[in-house]
């Protein structure tokens, strides 16, 4: 199969994750391996190029232009993980780079400044300073193709982002870059090479990975012809503007349907049916399954999902409910067995988690039985309530119990019975509540106060009402269920293809 199927059959991948980024990562694999370009048998060996680099090193080093660097150990045979082609030699990056960290100082200029820090940002940014002669700066930057490596925070191998960068220029380069420089190679290549090297295991460092100059120029480098290395060059400069092209398409078919998707919500929002949540989730909609469903919970507690007999009277929630606060039982009552806390650790996203679990002794338990929950029951956490997953509020069932309340859990209790408690727990799902959770108290950690709860405006429809949109809510969380599931299925059939492919192209 030729790499032109991956283009071809685009349409067909572009649901699996990272389709082009893994593309462009699988062109950089086989060409720094000898399989994107044809050898060619007339071409200088590799074994002919590395001498004539040692050569230029030693003139370099004699005119002042490059530090003599110290010697590096002896190449290993097994210096990569695969068999040369003809052709080929085995190096390291030392032996055909010069390294020219030391020349690196920080000065004041408008010039550009190269910033690789850490590993999510690794871009050309304007340097804004105080301007100074230009006389003066040539000594203190760079005015010449160089490649970059990312010092701190260095991506491992299964990162498909960038660790080497090609400039050219005038250029200042901080701290965060290794400075390197080809001597009669092709940087273009180095930098190939470079991105897709496992830099598992030479790295540094407990929180933030370093990659030290040491460690950078004893990297084994496949080096192959100098000619060969042009030519691989060229077919992967070409191959990556088709896959820019791809990206462009998919920017673009992004753009034209997240503006159909913002429509599709609007009508949505004005008719809830299920044919239109259908055509609201077509798979290259922007709209995920869970803005879906925080769309569903905000138009329900809106009165927008089922005819209103009446408009109810905006009231607040502490006209309905009263919350029972957790017992602060103290640490020294807790025991490996008896009677579950219910604790925050506890109080997942829609159901409670005991993988880590307190508990105190039937005696304790008796004496505050006052906070034993029931089935049917609501608990909310007052303390970091809002995970990736949504709010940290669940139902209690009956496989939950026996528990006690533990503080900072609190049960909503209604105060008359025109209130469904499932109604209830829409409301605090949805955006209504969520939006209103403070997020800076208590020195930035989001928190939430009964109280405060108790003040927030409510809208309480009729009973029969508020049982039917939940009704209605459970009806339509599950089509975004089952549409969900199609569009999971959708993705590992792309997921499955794009392997495919590159298993057979790899072959």
């Amino acid at each position: 199969m030729k790499l032109a199927t991956f283009f071809e059959k685009f349409d067909q991948l572009a649901d699996a994750p990272d389709a082009v980024a893994r593309m462009r990562r699988f062109i950089l694999d086989i060409a720094v391996r000898g399989k994107l370009v044809v050898q060619d048998a007339t071409d200088e060996s590799a074994e002919e190029l590395l001498e004539r680099v040692k050569a230029e090193k030693a003139r370099l080093v004699k005119s002042g232009e490059i530090k003599k660097q110290k010697p590096l150990p002896p190449v290993a045979e097994d210096v990569v993980s695969f068999s040369l082609p003809a052709g080929w030699a085995a190096s390291q990056l030392g032996d055909v780079a010069v390294c020219l960290d030391y020349k690196r100082e920080p000065i004041n200029s408008t010039v550009r400044d190269l910033r690789i820090a850490g590993r999510t940002q690794s871009e050309l940014f304007p340097y804004y300073g105080a301007t100074k002669q230009q006389g003066w700066i040539d000594d203190y930057i760079f005015d010449a193709e160089l490649v970059l490596l990312g010092e701190d925070g260095v991506p491992f191998f299964d990162d498909l982002r960038p660790k080497a960068y090609l400039v050219s220029g005038k250029t200042w380069v901080n701290n965060h870059a290794h400075v390197l420089r080809g001597i009669l190679i092709s940087n273009s290549f180095v930098m190939h090479w470079l991105n897709t090297f496992d830099y598992t295991g030479r790295v540094a460092g407990s929180t933030r990975s370093k990659l030290n100059q040491t460690k950078a120029m004893d990297i084994p480098i496949p080096l192959p012809p100098l000619a060969e290395q042009r030519r691989i060059v060229a077919k992967v400069d070409e191959l990556m503007g088709l896959c820019d092209q791809l990206e462009a398409q998919q920017q673009e078919r992004h753009t034209r349907h997240a503006a159909l998707a913002r429509a599709s919500l609007a009508r949505f929002a004005e008719t809830p049916t299920p044919a239109n949540l259908d055509y609201l989730f077509h798979k290259s909609y922007t709209i995920t399954p869970a803005d879906l469903r925080k769309s569903i919970l905000t138009l329900a507690v809106q009165g927008k999902l089922v005819p209103q007999d009446t408009h109810g009277a905006e009231q607040t929630v502490g006209d309905h409910i009263e919350f029972l606060n957790g017992y602060a039982f103290k640490s020294e009552w807790f025991k490996p067995s008896g009677m579950r806390l219910c604790r925050n650790a506890n109080v997942s996203h829609g159901m409670l988690d005991w993988r880590e679990s307190a508990f105190v002794d039937d005696k304790v338990a008796k004496e505050f039985e006052r906070f034993e929950l029931s089935e049917g029951d609501i608990v909310l956490s007052l303390d970091r309530p809002l995970i990736t997953t949504g709010l940290k509020v669940a139902r209690v069932r009956k496989a939950d119990l026996p528990c006690l309340l533990l503080q900072r859990v609190a049960k909503p209790v209604p105060k008359h019975d025109q209130l469904d408690l499932s109604y209830f727990l829409l409301w605090l799902n949805s955006s209504e509540f969520v939006d209103s959770i403070d997020p800076g108290r208590s020195n930035g950690v989001p928190h939430i106060s009964t109280r405060q709860v108790q003040r927030l405006p409510f809208v309480l429809p009729l009973l029969d009402e508020q049982r039917q949109i939940v009704a209605k809510v459970d009806q339509l969380m599950a089509l975004v269920d089952a549409l969900e599931t199609q569009l999971a299925a959708s993705h590992a059939t792309a997921e499955k293809l794009l392997e495919a492919i590159v298993a057979e192209l790899a072959a």
